[in-house]
């Protein structure tokens, strides 16, 4: 089934080869749908502010590439949705109230099962045997290198799925997350969700750093802060283009006001 976006159509193909940027997620068809509604809303608005080279209306311009529509959508939230910067009271606030997330020389030694999600590949089946290999290795965690070899898509898995020592920044965020946004050890309770697909991860050891003096971090945080901000403010602005909007074949959250909260 086709989207409509005021009109637009946005066909099968088009969602298809979105669904294979979108892999990752519970239900890659329909990411790959709100994905394509909320880029053609966004086009859709900067042809009405003239932001299209030479003034040009939406259904008139074809972009060359995906590159292209981004450079449109970033001119359009740089004038549409301006982001505060951080002040540096509010980042001190931050650093205070969490220091043990800036620190430097902190190490992990951990493992994996890595359920990788493919074209064609089942989303929920595939989380489904995620979930309950996971429940399995908390209770019995004496298993898990047996079941990284029988299960895990990555090299690792001839190796019990040991990822060996990292620190942060090292492997992709959401999974750096899910090992440094807790100070557990052992099999961690919740599946790493990652552009590869899902992760049952132990954590073995825990080498901690020092903590980073605030100058030193100030512009890292202000950085985080303004991300926060800037990605509310981009929800609530789709929020209301959607609510303004006339579109089939896609759920997306609505506002009919611009005083979304």
């Amino acid at each position: 089934m086709s989207i409509r976006v005021n009109g637009t159509v946005l066909d099968d193909d088009a969602i298809r080869a979105e669904a294979e940027l979108h892999a990752g997620a519970p239900d890659p068809e329909a990411a790959a749908r709100r994905s394509l509604a909320v880029r053609e809303l966004l086009l859709q608005r900067a042809g009405a502010l003239g932001l299209l080279e030479g003034g040009a209306a939406r259904e008139t311009v074809a972009f060359a590439s995906r590159e292209a529509e981004d450079e449109v959508i970033a001119r359009l939230l740089d004038a549409d949705v301006p982001t505060p910067k951080a002040t540096p009271e509010e980042c001190r606030r931050q650093f205070d109230a969490h220091p043990e997330r800036y620190h430097s020389g902190e190490l992990v030694e951990a493992r994996h099962v890595l359920f990788a999600v493919t074209p064609g590949t089942p989303v929920s089946l595939l989380r489904a045997k995620a979930e309950e290999t996971l429940a399995e290795l908390a209770a019995h965690p004496e298993r898990f290198a047996q079941r990284a070899a029988e299960l895990s898509n990555c090299p690792s898995g001839a190796q019990g799925g040991n990822l060996g020592q990292f620190g942060r920044d090292q492997m992709v965020p959401e999974f750096d997350a899910a090992v440094f946004g807790t100070r557990a050890t052992g099999v961690l309770p919740q599946l790493a969700t990652t552009r590869y697909g899902f992760h049952v991860i132990a954590v073995d050891h825990r080498i901690a750093g020092r903590t980073l003096p605030f100058e030193q971090v100030e512009g890292a945080i202000a950085a985080s802060l303004e991300a926060q901000v800037a990605a509310r403010a981009l929800r609530q602005y789709v929020e209301v283009l959607a609510g303004q909007a006339r579109l089939e074949g896609v759920v997306l959250a609505a506002a009919a006001s611009p005083l979304v909260q």
